[in-house]
């Protein structure tokens, strides 16, 4: 009988200790670490053609900022001002993935509200998302020619994001 008491309060004791240091960890998905890193290789399918899209399209322009959006997305409505005004500088290339959205949907959401990007493709199952460390959307990462994400923009684009871009591009000295 001592003997079942002893194993019973181990395993009470041990059961406890896990879920003690459980709530101690950080269940944040911290995606900091990714600024400073190039983007890996990828191929994804066009929105408009269904041609094949790779790292290679985003090296035609110094900087590219890459939105993740949906025609769902209510915060994505309200990025989309400022998105429209990046598009018409012309210092950044804007390319747009279509997330878990219906083309049709996607398509009357910019016939809409004006369509900003250089390049659209779609990522119907949000695979591509998570390989650029993106969990919800909006979502948006700044890249330089050479792949290197200079910034990543969690949640819809606002003021002070917009000048954060200009102020980014404008302080790069590889491309002033």
């Amino acid at each position: 009988m001592k003997f079942k008491r002893i194993v019973f309060f181990t395993i009470v004791f041990f059961i406890l200790v896990v879920f003690f240091f459980a709530l101690k960890k950080s269940n944040i998905y911290n995606t900091k670490n990714l600024i400073g890193q190039k983007i890996e290789p990828f191929e994804i399918i066009s929105f408009e053609n269904n041609e094949i899209v790779t790292e290679k399209n985003l090296q035609e322009n110094n900087f590219t900022l890459i939105n993740f959006w949906a025609s769902w997305c209510s915060p994505c409505r309200v990025e989309h001002p400022f998105l429209i005004s990046l598009s018409k500088t012309k210092k950044v290339k804007l390319i747009g993935v279509n997330f878990k959205d219906k083309k049709r949907n996607a398509q009357n959401f910019l016939n809409t509200l004006g369509n900003p990007y250089d390049l659209i493709v779609t990522d119907n199952n949000g695979t591509y998302s998570i390989h650029f460390g993106i969990y919800g959307i909006p979502e948006s990462i700044l890249i330089d020619k050479e792949l290197k994400i200079l910034a990543k923009f969690i949640g819809p684009i606002d003021k002070d994001d917009y000048k954060k871009i200009f102020e980014i591009i404008k302080n790069d000295k590889k491309y002033n």
